[in-house]
């Protein structure tokens, strides 16, 4: 049977438990330093305080060290990884191979998205490193996935939700060319979301002003039962960054999703933590952040891929405005809804598009179809109104949280006078004994005494959820439902001195290889260019499987478009010639 963990993302401690309540089996973090998400850092008390939560219900915490280490900083982050370790995290995201040499880092590796694994190649050579995970390239088909599978023992983690980098992992350096700010250092720019023009060499402008290398966000949410079966065991939501509400939103969602599938398949599947989540907000992942969704090479197919359009969060269409006029209170907005009603609540977030902008604003008082707020410059009649915060949404977000616990059941054994033995028996395994002893009358009405126990016995207390599923006795004591009630406490006082298991996945230790091996090969898919785009003399600052040309109708192999010649993208002066290995089937932006 197979574990499948759902590793959720957190910008702190706080963050991160919330995701576990929501259902995550394993959370990824950063420490103070050395994560790939330079404002996202957390100390060490609050890791271990993290740790600690998430150990309750046999959850894993995975903190990210993966980004370029200069050799000076190689003792501060030797430093920092041991106080972690001592903190309690269950292994390291890693993108730096010298880390895999450490003998006193005991705690599993995993490499990092970073390391750019799309081969087979790829693969053998980190679990060689020593590595017992490897966090697969976003952009990989279903077949390589099983091919890397095969080839490996090591665990695959996979991206399943989230935005999507519009190169491949960890070899992008067009933010530190543009802006000096390096995405290796986690300083990235995201020029990927900027506007651009796309000119032809004769400097004639095909497109002006788009977000030319921008990306719909990854949704696989219905596609978690194949990656499975292609041996996937982690399936990770990007966010780092993101808020309390996005990251429960997302994580209930795919926690709901997961469920389902072990419990239509208990014989294969199962998952990687323990506790049961119920109650609290229904999620809805187009009530948060997303630029519309894609599920990018999967399937080994192009598709539409960019969100050229609109590169932040545009939101659900909710109605076309049909009179606007100015009162003393503001802006009233009327909308002619798109499809049947909306409900609109004081404090939406509404956006449109002007030009080739995104344009947001608040609605102070939303009545029926009416939006009143401040001035907003641009909004005519006829507009396209979007959604991209329901405020009634955020609001059950916050108040109605599902609630996690651990299963327990309870076996009483009572004899005289009155000796009672209480034994638990967790979802975990965990297993015990608890005697007390009561100096009370004997219950008249023994049927009545029975239910007392099983009443205040099946209760909640704490993180766990106990049901008395016997009762041993002849007479019974007459106990009252406060004594009861502090038995129970007491029992789950003792669970508590006990550490959570866990569930095993593929590999729960570091993987054993060689720790030195050859230098990283040249990729086999960035093999021989097409003659119609000869390799640039520079080196490129991004390679990409996204392809502005097919996305624009004017791919000559996919769709039968006449050769474009030499194109470019320009940006306040600063101009990059793009090129097209039709191969590979891949596209490289390099200075030009």
């Amino acid at each position: 049977m197979t574990p499948l963990e759902l590793l959720a993302p957190a910008r702190n401690a706080d963050i991160g438990i919330a995701a576990i309540d929501s259902g995550a089996d394993a959370v990824y973090i950063a420490g103070p330093f050395f994560g790939a998400r330079k404002d996202a850092g957390n100390s060490v008390d609050d890791i271990a305080r993290l740790c600690a939560y998430a150990h309750r219900f046999g959850a894993r915490i995975f903190v990210t060290v993966n980004i370029s280490v200069s050799d000076e900083e190689l003792p501060e982050l030797h430093r920092q990884m041991l106080l972690e370790q001592a903190a309690g995290v269950d292994a390291f995201i890693i993108r730096d191979e010298r880390i895999c040499g450490w003998d006193d880092i005991t705690v599993p590796l995993h490499a990092s998205t970073q390391c750019a694994i799309r081969t087979v190649e790829d693969a053998r050579r980190f679990e060689a490193l020593g590595c017992s995970r490897l966090v697969l390239e976003r952009e990989l088909p279903l077949e390589t996935i099983k091919a890397i599978r095969k080839a490996v023992s090591c665990e695959l983690e996979v991206f399943v939700h989230g935005a999507l980098c519009v190169c491949y992992s960890g070899e992008c350096s067009l933010s530190a060319y543009l802006d000096g700010r390096s995405a290796d250092r986690g300083e990235c720019i995201q020029a990927c979301r900027s506007l651009y023009d796309l000119v032809d060499s004769d400097g004639k402008v095909l497109v002006r002003n788009k977000a030319l290398l921008s990306l719909k966000d990854l949704n696989l949410h219905e596609r978690l039962s194949e990656l499975a079966d292609a041996g996937v065991c982690s399936f990770k939501i990007e966010g780092r960054l993101k808020s309390i509400s996005y990251v429960r939103n997302i994580t209930r969602w795919y926690s709901q999703a997961l469920d389902n599938l072990a419990a239509g398949r208990p014989d294969d599947f199962r998952r990687a933590s323990y506790g049961i989540v119920s109650g609290g907000f229904s999620p809805d992942p187009w009530k948060t952040f997303n630029r519309g969704y894609t599920g990018l090479f999967l399937d080994g197919k192009r598709g539409k891929w960019s969100s050229m359009d609109a590169p932040t969060n545009l939101g659900t269409p909710v109605g076309t405005v049909s009179r606007i006029r100015h009162s003393r209170n503001g802006l009233e907005i009327v909308i002619a809804p798109e499809k049947g009603g909306v409900v609109l609540n004081n404090g939406d977030g509404f956006t449109f598009i002007r030009g080739n902008s995104v344009v947001g604003f608040r609605g102070d008082v939303c009545e029926g179809l009416t939006i009143t707020c401040k001035a907003v410059d641009g909004l005519r009649e006829g507009t396209r109104l979007y959604r991209n915060i329901d405020a009634a949404f955020e609001r059950e977000l916050d108040r109605n949280l599902p609630k996690r616990e651990i299963p327990v059941s309870l076996e009483a054994k009572v004899s005289g006078k009155w000796s009672i033995e209480i034994t638990a028996t967790s979802q975990d395994g965990r297993r015990v004994v608890s005697p007390f002893k009561a100096d009370v009358e004997t219950a008249e009405n023994r049927a009545r005494a029975a239910d007392m126990f099983r009443e205040q016995l099946s209760k909640r207390s704490g993180h766990y959820l106990f049901s008395l599923d016997r009762l041993e006795a002849g007479q019974l004591p007459l106990l009252s439902a406060s004594i009861l009630n502090s038995m129970r406490r007491l029992v789950a006082d003792d669970l508590d001195s006990m550490p959570c298991g866990t569930v095993p996945l593929l590999n729960c230790a570091r993987s054993s290889g060689d720790s030195s091996p050859d230098c990283h090969s040249e990729q086999a898919c960035h093999s021989e260019r097409s003659e119609e785009s000869p390799a640039p003399v520079r080196e490129p600052l991004m390679r990409s499987k996204y392809c502005i040309r097919y996305e624009l109708g004017m791919c000559p192999v996919h769709q039968g478009a006449a050769g474009s010649g030499p194109l470019f993208l320009l940006n306040n002066g600063r101009r990059l010639a793009l090129s097209f290995d039709c191969k590979a089937c891949e596209m490289t932006v390099t200075p030009a």
